[in-house]
Protein backbone atom coordinates (compact mmCIF):
# COMPACT_ATOMS: atom_id res chain seq x y z
CA UNK A 1 0.00 0.00 0.00
CA UNK A 2 1.35 3.21 -0.86
CA UNK A 3 1.57 5.94 1.11
CA UNK A 4 -0.36 9.57 1.13
CA UNK A 5 1.91 12.50 0.53
CA UNK A 6 1.48 15.20 3.32
CA UNK A 7 2.66 18.94 3.18
CA UNK A 8 3.47 21.14 5.80
CA UNK A 9 3.58 24.75 5.05
CA UNK A 10 5.02 27.50 7.78
CA UNK A 11 4.65 31.38 6.79
CA UNK A 12 5.76 33.84 9.39
CA UNK A 13 3.62 36.19 8.52
CA UNK A 14 0.28 37.32 6.70
CA UNK A 15 1.72 38.72 3.89
CA UNK A 16 4.04 35.45 2.83
CA UNK A 17 2.28 33.78 0.29
CA UNK A 18 2.16 29.81 1.62
CA UNK A 19 1.36 28.46 -2.20
CA UNK A 20 4.42 29.44 -2.80
CA UNK A 21 6.57 27.16 -0.59
CA UNK A 22 5.11 23.88 -2.22
CA UNK A 23 4.42 25.05 -5.62
CA UNK A 24 5.12 22.16 -7.91
CA UNK A 25 5.43 19.05 -5.51
CA UNK A 26 2.28 16.49 -5.48
CA UNK A 27 0.80 16.21 -2.22
CA UNK A 28 -2.47 14.86 -1.36
CA UNK A 29 -3.29 16.81 1.99
CA UNK A 30 -1.71 20.30 3.09
CA UNK A 31 -1.55 21.46 6.60
CA UNK A 32 -0.56 25.21 6.79
CA UNK A 33 0.37 26.98 9.91
CA UNK A 34 0.92 31.01 10.16
CA UNK A 35 3.54 30.86 13.27
CA UNK A 36 7.36 32.63 13.48
CA UNK A 37 9.55 29.87 13.62
CA UNK A 38 10.50 30.45 17.33
CA UNK A 39 6.93 29.56 18.07
CA UNK A 40 6.60 26.37 20.34
CA UNK A 41 2.97 26.47 19.91
CA UNK A 42 2.18 25.21 16.13
CA UNK A 43 -1.18 23.32 16.32
CA UNK A 44 -1.12 22.46 12.29
CA UNK A 45 2.47 20.83 13.30
CA UNK A 46 0.60 19.26 15.82
CA UNK A 47 -1.86 18.44 14.12
CA UNK A 48 0.47 16.77 11.07
CA UNK A 49 2.12 14.83 13.46
CA UNK A 50 -0.86 12.80 14.61
CA UNK A 51 -2.79 12.99 11.46
CA UNK A 52 0.59 10.66 9.33
CA UNK A 53 0.98 6.92 9.22
CA UNK A 54 3.30 4.23 8.51
CA UNK A 55 4.62 4.62 4.77
CA UNK A 56 3.42 8.03 4.10
CA UNK A 57 5.61 11.13 3.42
CA UNK A 58 5.83 14.54 4.42
CA UNK A 59 7.48 17.57 2.09
CA UNK A 60 8.28 20.67 3.45
CA UNK A 61 9.74 23.14 1.51
CA UNK A 62 12.77 23.76 3.44
CA UNK A 63 14.06 22.58 7.11
CA UNK A 64 13.79 26.36 8.29
CA UNK A 65 9.94 26.02 7.98
CA UNK A 66 9.56 22.63 9.93
CA UNK A 67 11.91 23.56 13.05
CA UNK A 68 12.76 26.53 15.23
CA UNK A 69 16.52 24.90 15.91
CA UNK A 70 18.77 22.26 14.91
CA UNK A 71 17.45 20.30 18.10
CA UNK A 72 13.99 20.91 17.00
CA UNK A 73 15.27 19.41 13.27
CA UNK A 74 16.27 16.19 14.64
CA UNK A 75 14.07 15.34 17.16
CA UNK A 76 10.97 16.16 14.54
CA UNK A 77 12.89 14.37 11.98
CA UNK A 78 13.96 11.55 14.53
CA UNK A 79 10.23 10.92 15.56
CA UNK A 80 8.82 10.76 11.99
CA UNK A 81 11.10 8.75 10.61
CA UNK A 82 10.81 6.53 13.93
CA UNK A 83 7.21 5.61 12.96
CA UNK A 84 7.49 4.96 9.77
CA UNK A 85 7.39 8.52 8.17
CA UNK A 86 9.18 9.62 5.17
CA UNK A 87 10.20 13.34 4.84
CA UNK A 88 11.52 15.63 2.38
CA UNK A 89 12.97 18.78 2.02
CA UNK A 90 12.00 20.26 -1.18
CA UNK A 91 14.69 23.07 -1.24
CA UNK A 92 17.50 20.99 -0.06
CA UNK A 93 16.60 18.24 -1.96
CA UNK A 94 17.26 15.64 0.63
CA UNK A 95 14.98 12.60 1.61
CA UNK A 96 15.42 10.92 5.20
CA UNK A 97 13.81 7.49 5.70
CA UNK A 98 14.97 6.21 8.97
CA UNK A 99 17.44 3.96 7.14
CA UNK A 100 20.29 6.67 7.48
CA UNK A 101 23.63 6.43 6.87
CA UNK A 102 25.92 8.16 8.97
CA UNK A 103 26.50 10.84 6.05
CA UNK A 104 22.54 11.47 5.79
CA UNK A 105 22.56 12.51 9.69
CA UNK A 106 25.59 14.57 8.85
CA UNK A 107 24.19 16.63 5.97
CA UNK A 108 20.91 16.98 8.78
CA UNK A 109 23.10 18.19 10.97
CA UNK A 110 24.97 20.51 8.98
CA UNK A 111 22.17 21.84 6.32
CA UNK A 112 20.35 22.10 9.91
CA UNK A 113 22.80 24.27 11.66
CA UNK A 114 23.29 26.77 8.25
CA UNK A 115 19.51 27.72 8.68
CA UNK A 116 19.73 28.00 12.34
CA UNK A 117 22.77 30.50 10.99
CA UNK A 118 20.99 32.14 8.60
CA UNK A 119 18.08 33.13 10.81
CA UNK A 120 20.44 34.16 13.51
CA UNK A 121 22.30 36.63 10.63
CA UNK A 122 19.02 38.13 9.75
CA UNK A 123 18.27 38.52 13.57
CA UNK A 124 21.32 40.08 13.62
CA UNK A 125 20.77 42.44 10.88
CA UNK A 126 17.02 43.14 11.76
CA UNK A 127 18.52 44.82 15.29
CA UNK A 128 21.52 45.98 13.76
CA UNK A 129 19.23 48.52 11.53
CA UNK A 130 16.90 49.36 14.35
CA UNK A 131 19.44 50.50 15.98
CA UNK A 132 20.81 53.25 13.07
CA UNK A 133 17.15 54.07 12.66
CA UNK A 134 17.10 54.94 16.06
CA UNK A 135 20.01 56.82 15.68
CA UNK A 136 18.64 58.98 12.78
CA UNK A 137 14.97 59.31 14.74
CA UNK A 138 13.58 57.38 12.01
CA UNK A 139 12.60 54.56 14.20
CA UNK A 140 9.64 54.68 16.73
CA UNK A 141 9.22 51.42 18.08
CA UNK A 142 5.57 49.78 18.39
CA UNK A 143 2.48 52.18 19.33
CA UNK A 144 1.84 52.21 22.54
CA UNK A 145 -1.00 50.01 24.25
CA UNK A 146 -2.99 52.95 25.90
CA UNK A 147 -3.71 56.45 25.16
CA UNK A 148 -2.03 58.70 27.37
CA UNK A 149 -5.20 59.14 29.77
CA UNK A 150 -6.06 55.66 29.58
CA UNK A 151 -2.21 54.38 31.05
CA UNK A 152 -2.92 56.90 33.75
CA UNK A 153 -6.39 55.45 35.06
CA UNK A 154 -5.26 52.36 34.40
CA UNK A 155 -2.05 53.49 36.91
CA UNK A 156 -4.40 55.14 39.68
CA UNK A 157 -6.48 52.10 39.60
CA UNK A 158 -3.37 49.72 40.09
CA UNK A 159 -2.32 51.56 42.85
CA UNK A 160 -5.28 51.86 44.47
CA UNK A 161 -5.08 47.75 45.17
CA UNK A 162 -7.24 46.59 42.16
CA UNK A 163 -6.24 43.09 41.00
CA UNK A 164 -3.45 43.89 37.83
CA UNK A 165 -4.70 40.61 35.94
CA UNK A 166 -8.50 41.82 36.13
CA UNK A 167 -6.98 45.09 34.89
CA UNK A 168 -4.75 43.96 32.09
CA UNK A 169 -8.11 41.57 30.97
CA UNK A 170 -10.37 45.07 31.30
CA UNK A 171 -7.35 46.88 29.49
CA UNK A 172 -7.43 44.10 26.55
CA UNK A 173 -3.32 44.07 27.40
CA UNK A 174 -0.66 41.42 28.71
CA UNK A 175 0.30 41.14 32.47
CA UNK A 176 3.98 42.07 31.22
CA UNK A 177 2.59 45.35 28.98
CA UNK A 178 0.36 46.69 32.59
CA UNK A 179 3.60 46.00 34.59
CA UNK A 180 5.49 47.90 32.00
CA UNK A 181 2.94 50.94 32.83
CA UNK A 182 3.65 50.97 36.06
CA UNK A 183 7.12 50.55 36.23
CA UNK A 184 7.82 53.50 33.54
CA UNK A 185 5.53 56.10 35.91
CA UNK A 186 7.62 55.00 38.94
Amino acid sequence: MKGHRIGYVRVSSFDQNPERQLEGSEVDKVFTESASGKDTQRPQLDELLSFVREGDTVVVHSMDRLARNLDDLRRLVQQLTESGVRIEFVKENLTFTGEESPMANLMLSVMGAFAEFERALIRERQREGIALAKQRGAYRGRKKALAPERASELRRRALAGEKKAQLAREYGISRETLYQYLKNEA
